[in-house]
C-alpha cells in the first residue's frame, strides 16, 4: 500500500510512471523525494504542479546533505526558487558550506532569490546576440547553432527562465528568416573538430557504434560514399568493373534475387586459428557497418579449412569480440559446413575438365613462373578416380593436390583447390582427409549464403580473377569482390605468429596482454568498444593501405571515457598527512559527483578524516619557481571537502626521507583562494596499478631498416611499470573487472579480471591527456 501511494505522490509531481517506478527501487531518493513533497504540499496547502515537482525531483536527486532539504524545500514551494538556475545555484552554496549556518541574506543573493527578469530584458538581450550573429545567421539559416543565441541571453541574464529566452529566441529567429523551407529541413551532417594531424590526412568520416549508425562527422555509410557508391546494387553485379559474365549469368542473378530478395548480404570471414586484432576491428565495422546501413544482412562466417592451426578457443574469442563491438550476427556459418557440397563441387570442376590431380610437391609450386604441370592434362576419369583415393586416404601428405587450371592475377598457375591432411577437424573429426583451400573455398561459400558485397582487404586483390573464375567455371551464383586497404598501427605487431614469439620470450603474458593491439588486449586495458569503432570510421575505407598512430586511438578513447567512466580518487605514492585540527570529532562523510560536469548522474560518498594521504609528489619543501602544490607558507585545496590545508610541520625518518606532513585546515572560503586543489583519499583501499606505456620503441618495429635486429629487439624496457601499493577510495570497493573509472588527475583506469576479493587490481587505460612527448 505505501509503494502505491508513493507511486501516486511521484505521479503527482509530473513524473511519468516509469520514472516513478525507477525512483521506488533508489531507496534513498525515494524517501528523500517523499519528505519533500509532503513538506512542499503542506506548505502550499493544495497539489504541486509540474514546474514544481520538476525542481522538487532535482532536488532530491543531487542533494547531499539531507540536513538541509526543509531548509531548500521551503524556497521552492515559496516560489522563491522557481528555475533550474536558481536550484544548481542553491545546491552549490550548501555543498560548499557543509557545516556553516546558512547566512540567508547571502544564499538569496548567491541564488538570485527576489531577482525579476522582465520579459523585455529578455528581448533586448535575444535581440543583441542575434545581431552579433546576424550575418552568419542568414547565410546559415536553421542550420546556425540556436544554442550559441540562448547561451550569449543567459549569461546576460543570469536568473532569466531559461523557456522564455528559447521562446523569445524562436520568436525573432522566425521574424527574422520566416517560415522553413524544403532546404532548411534537410539533413545537415554535422562537422567534428580534426586534430591538426588528421587534417590533411581524412575527408571527415566515422561510425557504427553498438550497431547504429551514429554521425561525427559523416555516418559510416557516408563515408563510404567515395568507393560505395561504385557499388553495385544487389541483383547488378554484371554492372560492376571486371566482372566476368556467361550465358547463364543473367538467369542466376535472377534466381539470387528471388531467394534474397534484393537483400544486402555481407560477411566477416575470419580464420580461426588466433586472437582478433585492430585491424580486424575495421572489416568487423565495415562488413556489419555496410549491411546495418542498408537493412542487410551479415554472416559470421569461420574458415575452418585448416585444421592443424584450429583451436576451440579461438572460435569463442571471436564471437566475444564480435558482440563485444556491438554486432549481432544474422548467422553464425562454418566452411565445414558446405564440406559436402564443396567436395561434389570439386568432381564436378574435374568432370568440366577444368580441375585435376596433380603430384607435384609443394617446393615445386613455389616461386615465380613454375613450370606447368606434367599431370595437366591427365584423363579426366583418372582425376576422378584419383580425387577419389585423396579422400580416401590412399595418399601421404604432400603426394596429390587438385589443381584448378586457370592463371591468377600475380602470375600464380594452376591454384590448389585440395590438399591431404591427417589432422583431425574440430567439427568433422576424421571424416575427412582432404581440406580445401582459401582460393577454392571463399568464393563458393559466399555463393552459397548468396553474398552481394564480398569485401575483402587488399592482398585478396590477386585472387579476384580465381574468385569470378570458380563460380562461373561451375555456372554458380557470383558475388562480386570489393577490395579496401588494411588498418595498421605504427609502435605494434598484429601478426599472429610473430605475437606468440613476444609470448615465448616472456615480452608479453599472452593474446590479451594490455601492450598488444589485439582485441582481446585492449578490452582487458579498458578500451571501449565504441572508442575503436570511432576510431575505425574516422580512419575510414579506402583502397589504400593506412597506418595510423595509436595515439588518434587513445584520442577516441578519451572522448568516450570523458563522458562514461565515473570519478574516484587514487593516489599511487602515498604520503601521510596528519590533520591537527580536525573539525570534527569523527570522520565526514563526503559526497563526490561521479561526474563533475553533470551531477545529475548521482553521487558517490567517500570519508574525510584527520589522516589523509596524498600523492608524494604533491608537496616539496624547496619548490622550484612555478610550483603550486603544497609546501611551506604555500597552502592547497582538497578536492571535494571545502578545505584548505597549510603545512605545519614535516616529520622525517632517520634516513631524512619525509614520513608524513602536519596540517591545519580552513574553510575554503574563509580566506585567500590556494593556488591549487590536489586530489586525496582517507581510509583508503590498498590496490595494484599497472601503468602501461607502447611495447617498442620505434615507429615501425618490423622494418629491417629501422630496427636491424628484429622486433624483438626493440622491445621498450619500460612498457609497464606495477604499483603495488596504490591507495585508492573506497567508493570503488565493489568493482567488478572491466569497471572503468577516471582517477582524478592521474588518468583512466580500468578493473583487471586478475582482481581477487580484497584486492583489486587496476589497468591505466589511457592518461588524462595526450602525452606531448608522443609523436
Amino acid at each position: 500500500m505505501a509503494a502505491l501511494d508513493s507511486l501516486s505522490l511521484f505521479t503527482g509531481l509530473g513524473l511519468s510512471e516509469h520514472k516513478a517506478r525507477e525512483t521506488l527501487k533508489n531507496t534513498a531518493l525515494s524517501a528523500q523525494l517523499r519528505e519533500a513533497a509532503t513538506q512542499a504540499q503542506q506548505t502550499l496547502g493544495c497539489t504541486i504542479d509540474k514546474a514544481t515537482g520538476t525542481l522538487l525531483y532535482g532536488l532530491a536527486s543531487r542533494l547531499r546533505d539531507p540536513r538541509r532539504l526543509s531548509f531548500l524545500v521551503s524556497y521552492i514551494a515559496n516560489r522563491k526558487i522557481h528555475t533550474e538556475t536558481q536550484l544548481s545555484a542553491a545546491l552549490e552554496y550548501v555543498r560548499s558550506h557543509p557545516l556553516d549556518p546558512i547566512n540567508t541574506m547571502v544564499f538569496e543573493q548567491e541564488c538570485g532569490v527576489g531577482v525579476v527578469v522582465t520579459p523585455e530584458q529578455i528581448e533586448e538581450a535575444v535581440e543583441a546576440a542575434i545581431n552579433r550573429h546576424r550575418p552568419q545567421l542568414l547565410v546559415e539559416r536553421y542550420r546556425f547553432n540556436m544554442g550559441l543565441l540562448m547561451g550569449e541571453a543567459r549569461a546576460a541574464l543570469k536568473w532569466a527562465d531559461g523557456k522564455m529566452i528559447k521562446h523569445e529566441v524562436d520568436m525573432q529567429v522566425l521574424h527574422l528568416l520566416g517560415p522553413k523551407t524544403e532546404t532548411d529541413l534537410e539533413k545537415k551532417p554535422k562537422v567534428a573538430k580534426a586534430r591538426p594531424e588528421e587534417t590533411d590526412r581524412r575527408t571527415a568520416k566515422d561510425v557504427v557504434e553498438n550497431g547504429e549508425t551514429v554521425v561525427q562527422t559523416l555516418s559510416l555509410m557516408e563515408q563510404l560514399r567515395g568507393e560505395a557508391l561504385k557499388f553495385h546494387k544487389p541483383g547488378e553485379n554484371y554492372k560492376t568493373p571486371g566482372y566476368v559474365t556467361t550465358p547463364h549469368t543473367m538467369d542466376l542473378l535472377k534466381q539470387h534475387l528471388e531467394i534474397t530478395g534484393g537483400q544486402v548480404r555481407t560477411r566477416f570471414p575470419p580464420e580461426p586459428n588466433g586472437i582478433l586484432h585492430i585491424g580486424h576491428a575495421k572489416a568487423i565495422n565495415f562488413n556489419f557497418g555496410y549491411a546495418k546501413a542498408n537493412n542487410g544482412i551479415c554472416f559470421l562466417r569461420f574458415d575452418d579449412t585448416n585444421p592443424e592451426k584450429e583451436e576451440a578457443k579461438f572460435f569463442t574469442a571471436i564471437c566475444d569480440m564480435v558482440a563485444w563491438l556491438g554486432y549481432i550476427p544474422y548467422k553464425v556459418t562454418y566452411a565445414s559446413n558446405y564440406f559436402d557440397q564443396l567436395y561434389a563441387w570439386a568432381e564436378e570442376l574435374i568432370r568440366r575438365g577444368q580441375a585435376y590431380v596433380c603430384h607435384q610437391r609443394g617446393e615445386e609450386l613455389k616461386g615465380h613462373n613454375p613450370l606447368p604441370s606434367p599431370w595437366r592434362d591427365r584423363p579426366t576419369e583418372e582425376s576422378l578416380l584419383l580425387f577419389e583415393a585423396m579422400r580416401k586416404g590412399k595418399f601421404a601428405e604432400g603426394e596429390a593436390t587438385l589443381r584448378m587450371k586457370l592463371v591468377m592475377e600475380d602470375g600464380k598457375m594452376d591454384p590448389v583447390a585440395y590438399r591431404v591432411k591427417y589432422t583431425p577437424h574440430h567439427r568433422t573429426g576424421d571424416t575427412w582427409c582432404i581440406y580445401p583451400t582459401y582460393d577454392y573455398t571463399h568464393c563458393l561459400c559466399d555463393s552459397i549464403e548468396h553474398i552481394t558485397h564480398s569485401l575483402c582487404t587488399k592482398e585478396f586483390q590477386a585472387r579476384r580473377s580465381s574468385y569470378f573464375w570458380l563460380c562461373n567455371a561451375l555456372d554458380v551464383y557470383c558475388p562480386v569482390q570489393w577490395e579496401y586497404g588494411r588498418l595498421n598501427l605504427h609502435y605494434a605487431v598484429v601478426s599472429k605468429r610473430k605475437i606468440l614469439q613476444l609470448v615465448a620470450a616472456g615480452a608479453v603474458r599472452d593474446w590479451d596482454d594490455p601492450r598488444l593491439f589485439t582485441l582481446t588486449a585492449l578490452r582487458r586495458r579498458g578500451f571501449p568498444p565504441e572508442a575503436i569503432n570511432n576510431f575505425c570510421a574516422r580512419v575510414g575505407v579506402t583502397v589504400a593501405q593506412t597506418t595510423m598512430e595509436p595515439h588518434l586511438l587513445e584520442a577516441c578513447v578519451r572522448d568516450v571515457l570523458n563522458d562514461t567512466a565515473p570519478r574516484a580518487m587514487a593516489v599511487l605514492e602515498p604520503l601521510q598527512v596528519v590533520i591537527t585540527n580536525f573539525p570534527a570529532a569523527k570522520s565526514l562523510d563526503i559526497q563526490v559527483p561521479n561526474f563533475p560536469a553533470d551531477e545529475t548522474k548521482g553521487f558517490h560518498q567517500i570519508p574525510f578524516g584527520p589522516i589523509v594521504f596524498i600523492e608524494r609528489t604533491d608537496f616539496k619543501e624547496e619548490p622550484e619557481p612555478g610550483y603550486k602544490r603544497l609546501a611551506w607558507g604555500q597552502p592547497v585545496g582538497l578536492r571535494h571537502t571545502g578545505y584548505i590545508i597549510e603545512l605545519q610541520h614535516v616529520v622525517k625518518g632517520p634516513s631524512g626521507c619525509v614520513e608524513s606532513l602536519e596540517v591545519t585546515c580552513r574553510r575554503a572560503d574563509a580566506g585567500e583562494k590556494p593556488k591549487a586543489f590536489i586530489h586525496w583519499v582517507s581510509q583508503p583501499l590498498t590496490c595494484e596499478i599497472r601503468l602501461y606505456e607502447r611495447l617498442f620503441q620505434h615507429k615501425n618495429p618490423e622494418d629491417p631498416a629501422e630496427v636491424p635486429g628484429g622486433f624483438l629487439s626493440d622491445l621498450n624496457p619500460a612498457s609497464l611499470q606495477v604499483v603495488e601499493a596504490a591507495l585508492v577510495d573506497c567508493s570503488v570497493a565493489l568493482a567488478k573487472p572491466f569497471d572503468k573509472f577516471q582517477f582524478e588527475r592521474l588518468g583512466y583506469f580500468s578493473v583487471d579480471p586478475d582482481s581477487r576479493q580484497g584486492q583489486l587490481v587496476f589497468n591505466r587505460t589511457v592518461t588524462l591527456k595526450e602525452d606531448p612527448g608522443k609523436v
